[in-house]
């Protein structure tokens, strides 16, 4: 089990490195297109301040989070996009304010939480330190957007391995959203942490493997850009191949992803 204190405290890293991407801009520049279709910089940010809200509702009034996710669970493939809309017709500083205000506060309400305790959430139920790394692995993956759009190249951090982390965990899920089965055999997977270290998962032994650098792991678990973008990745058999092809470590329907750029790399693609 992860360390709620060491995930919060890289949680609250991830979003302060995001938040001195935008503190400084113009209000126009919220407006700028960013990779996600339809999405400004200012619906990027009104989907982070908006999660973080519900997540600060399930672990402050569980109950009060229920009747919030039934009511959202009505419309599923839209009530996020719905969301983001009505957030980005906030005024840039003062959505600023409230993301800042709101992650604050949910900071605090996890580390108030027992470690043990199990969180409700649209899916199924994640404990303090599950929560806590989603929300990280959120705030990572749309800062990205949010780079892009600027034609920032973020350097990665050892905070990744949160993501990478879910993204293992996350294999079978990818395949049962796609409407397949799941191999039955655990895979190898070796990447390449920012610092030169090797984070590794799985057996050692293990017939399905999968390597490369962690950020281009990451880049594509998030769907932030394409595999033909992240050269470094490689897949020793079928299963691994197929994983790579689908991979995701969010909840919800499959992601379109993004398209190809050509530039052969996923580093601060805007694809």
């Amino acid at each position: 089990m992860s360390d709620p204190g060491a995930v919060l405290a890289d949680l609250r890293a991830e979003s302060e490195e995001l938040d001195a991407l935008v503190a400084g801009l113009p209000a126009e520049r919220w407006a700028a297109p960013t990779p996600a279709e339809g999405w400004t910089i200012t619906h990027q940010i009104a989907h982070l301040a908006w999660t973080d809200r519900q997540a600060l509702l399930s672990a402050t009034d569980p109950e009060g989070f229920a009747r919030a996710a039934q009511e959202a669970l009505a419309t599923p493939l839209t009530f996020v996009d719905e969301a983001a809309e009505a957030g980005a017709r906030t005024p840039p500083a003062q959505l600023l304010d409230e993301w800042r205000d709101g992650r604050g506060q949910l900071l605090r309400a996890l580390a108030e939480r027992p470690t043990g305790e199990r969180l409700p959430w649209y899916g199924p139920p994640m404990s303090v330190a599950s929560m806590a790394t989603a929300r990280l692995m959120e705030t990572w993956a749309h800062g990205q957007d949010v780079a892009d759009a600027l034609g920032v190249t973020r350097a990665p951090t050892a905070r990744l391995r949160h993501i990478a982390r879910i993204g293992v965990r996350t294999r079978d899920f990818a395949y049962v959203t796609h409407q397949l089965t799941p191999p039955a055999e655990e895979f190898r997977v070796e990447l390449r942490a920012p610092d030169g270290s090797v984070w590794e998962y799985g057996p050692a032994e293990a017939a399905q493997r999968v390597t490369g650098e962690a950020l281009e792991f990451c880049l594509l678990v998030t769907q932030r850009a394409h595999r033909r973008d992240l050269p470094s990745l490689r897949a020793e058999g079928a299963d691994a191949e197929r994983w790579l092809g689908i991979a995701q470590a969010f909840a919800g329907p499959p992601g379109k992803g993004r398209a190809p750029s050509g530039k052969g790399t996923g580093k601060g693609t805007t694809a």
